[in-house]
């Protein structure tokens, strides 16, 4: 249902090495790849910081997290909320526009947002 919207998106964004829809345990439910990289494990870990930020958030009082990103020597990930219950990973290679990619993250929100609340 979600992989032509994945796919439209990778392709979208150049350097884009997988986009996974992820629900907030950290299972992909789909997701678009084109190089082997373990999204599962990225995701899960992607979601485990989010929730600790999201914990530190909620006593600072500054609302909830919309976006994560880390970026290291060979990979951009971003991950971005569409609903309470689901993300949308990024995994970019080192190449890829940073600025592009969350202006993708905030666009497909609103695309998924209707089909998944």
């Amino acid at each position: 249902m979600f992989g032509e919207r994945l796919k439209k998106i990778h392709d979208r964004l150049d350097g884009a090495l997988a986009v996974s829809l992820v629900a907030k345990d950290g299972m992909p439910v789909e997701s678009h790849a084109n190089v082997e990289v373990d999204i599962e494990a990225l995701a899960a870990e992607m979601l485990t910081q989010v929730r600790a930020l999201a914990d530190d958030h909620r006593e600072l009082s500054v609302g909830p997290v919309r976006q994560f990103a880390v970026t290291t020597d060979r990979y951009a990930l971003m991950l971005g909320s569409i609903t309470e219950e689901y993300f949308l990973l990024l995994i970019l290679g080192s190449e890829s526009s940073v600025g592009r990619a969350r202006y993708e993250l905030r666009r497909a929100s609103l695309d998924f947002e209707d089909d998944l609340v």
